[in-house]
């Protein structure tokens, strides 16, 4: 792992907002796979053997007269990211209640403080999805509950289950990259309820929970939405997020086919996070 190339993209952005987030979106649908938000625009990673010279050519927005974007791209070892995510992570508190930081930050006088490494993995807590995601479980109750944490990234939200009492978490992605990651959050944060995997829904045949947690991208939810719903125990929760506001419907719809009904909505800049009931 520690050889692995990665082409990254240095994207200024003006204005920043939503085109940020338009931005990400349609890479993250194009194979780049981490991002980090930075006070011009947006870094993107994708690994080199993924990379091709027209990688660009379907980035919608670039061609966009709402906004200026411009980028410069170099190659990077995977051992140069710690430099890179430096320079830019700072440390983010959610509702004055958790604090999401790197290990070189002093601690929160928060109620959960969670330390992560993100090197390659998706989820510092920064993007809007992950942030409310964060709001959505600091307002559940989560005491004594089986949860499972679909594209746990680098692990925050399964992390953050445990803290709220979870009695078991099972987190997934299907990036090796992210399973290392998060393995190595989970041990950071002295988690012991929470088993890493690496894989996709495949690996939840035969499994039950409480709450599922998915922060992934639409598609990929759609598609395994039956999936997620076939685990749920009765009076589960199913937490969603990955999506634009304009995708409730389309999603609410998908939900509701599965007898799974709407009950919280959180919004901002565009991105949302839905709480299912069935």
């Amino acid at each position: 792992m520690s050889n692995t190339i990665y082409r990254a993209y240095y994207f200024a952005v003006a204005p920043l907002q939503p085109a940020s987030e338009i931005l990400i979106a349609e890479l993250g649908f194009a194979g780049f796979e981490s991002f980090v938000e930075t006070e011009k625009g947006v870094t993107a990673y994708i690994q080199k053997q993924e990379w091709y010279e027209a990688i660009l050519d379907d980035i919608q927005i670039l061609k966009s007269d709402e906004f200026k974007i411009s980028y410069t791209a170099e190659d990077i070892k995977q051992t140069n990211w710690n430099a890179e995510w430096e320079k830019n992570f700072n440390p983010i508190i959610v509702d004055d209640l958790c604090a999401v930081r790197a290990p070189f930050h002093d601690p929160f006088e928060t109620q959960y403080d969670i330390v992560i490494e993100p090197k390659m993995s998706f989820g510092t807590g920064h993007h809007e999805t992950t942030h409310m995601m964060i709001q959505h479980i600091l307002r559940h109750d989560f005491e004594g509950k089986t949860v499972l944490d679909m594209g746990c990234g680098t692990g925050v939200l399964a992390i953050l289950a445990e803290m709220k009492g979870a009695s078991s978490v099972d987190a997934i992605d299907i990036d090796e990259w992210c399973y290392i990651n998060s393995l190595e959050n989970v041990e950071r944060n002295n988690c012991k309820q929470i088993s890493v995997y690496e894989g996709d829904a495949s690996l939840l045949a035969g499994k039950q929970y409480d709450i599922v947690i998915a922060n992934i991208n639409r598609n990929i939810l759609l598609n395994d939405l039956p999936t997620y719903a076939a685990t749920l125990n009765k009076n589960a929760t199913l937490l969603l997020s990955g999506f634009y506001e304009q995708d409730i419907q389309l999603m609410e719809e998908a939900c509701h086919r599965l007898t799974l009904k709407l009950d919280k909505k959180i919004e901002r800049n565009n991105w949302v996070a839905l709480k299912f009931v069935n």
